[in-house]
């Protein structure tokens, strides 16, 4: 960007039509916080369907994409920037599209030789009839984030009946993989013109049960370790598959690869990326910033510096 920090006007976008409303609320907050700090003229915008009017009346310098989920992380709010030309953060229209449906993104970062979990898509109630593979296996959405409706199946269980509920509202088909017992890690990755690197790692353990919606944004819902403590060559390999993951998928910004670790089987075992991590104040990516000497105001200011149009 051409224009200093403090000259420019900047939109938050946040909360938006997802699940994830609340956490992108929460992202949002802290985002703009940080900017107004720094002196940086903020307008805070809970995007909807009129935001392409709200944006044209605006007419903001930089719009910083706090949104998370379905319409605001999956490239439909990034084609609407794209058409009205304002720069904006994080991942651009295709990696954001990709990004957000598992079983695509998995072929991809497949073929560029990352490391990824079997299984696949299945119909919902085919998956609420019947073990489709055998347990221990985890049934999520396709495209949700934050791990909201995901289930793990353990040997014994019943399989997922809430696949087949009149409630569930995440597609007709969806993502079942063989549980990876072990540790959960994830990697933050600042992307820049010198390429992408990888911060360090995080091992998160759930307070109880899983790696679920309350476990991350509860406080005190996990316990987060870093640097991780791993044997070098896994330690290195999650950095550098992270790495890889963010360029195979045309990442922009900042991004975070999750993985499990299965110790026994010394098995190291890409997850899924997220191309818009959450910024709330038990989010991975900023205390992994912390970690490497970025503070949260240093991180949000690259972010905007790093903003462009097109992505």
């Amino acid at each position: 960007m051409s224009l200093a920090l403090s000259e420019m006007h900047v939109a938050v976008l946040m909360g938006g039509l997802s699940s994830e409303r609340e956490v992108s609320l929460s992202s949002g907050k802290g985002c703009a916080d940080a900017l107004e700090a720094q002196g940086v003229r903020v307008s805070r915008v809970d995007a909807g369907r009129d935001l392409a009017a709200v944006l044209t009346d605006l007419k903001p310098d930089v719009v910083f994409n706090a949104l998370h989920g379905a319409w605001g992380e999956d490239g439909c709010v990034q084609g609407v920037l794209e058409t009205l030309g304002i720069p904006y953060t994080h991942s651009g229209v295709l990696a954001s599209a990709l990004a957000m449906d598992k079983d695509k993104s998995k072929a991809v970062l497949k073929a560029a030789g990352v490391v990824v979990p079997g299984g696949g898509l299945f119909d919902r109630h085919a998956v609420a009839a019947g073990h489709v593979i055998p347990p221990p296996y985890v049934v999520k959405p396709n495209a949700e984030g934050s791990s909201v409706g995901v289930y793990l199946i353990r040997e014994g269980d019943q399989p997922c009946v809430a696949a087949g509920e009149d409630s569930w509202t995440y597609g007709e088909q969806v993502m079942v993989e063989p549980y990876i017992a072990g540790k959960e890690l994830a990697v933050a990755v600042v992307g820049d013109k010198s390429g992408p690197r990888a911060l360090t790692i995080t091992d998160i353990t759930p307070a109880k049960g899983f790696y679920d919606y309350e476990a991350k944004y509860t406080p005190g819902g996990s316990v987060h370790v870093l640097p991780a403590v791993l044997p070098d060559h896994v330690f290195e390999a999650a950095l550098r598959q992270s790495e890889l993951a963010h360029v195979a998928m045309g990442c922009r910004g900042v991004s975070r690869s999750d993985f499990r670790y299965d110790d026994v089987k010394d098995e190291l075992v890409f997850l899924e990326i997220n191309t818009q991590p959450g910024m709330t104040p038990t989010s991975l990516v900023p205390e992994q910033a912390a970690y490497v000497g970025m503070t949260y105001q240093d991180l949000v200011r690259w972010i905007v510096e790093d903003a462009s149009c097109p992505r």
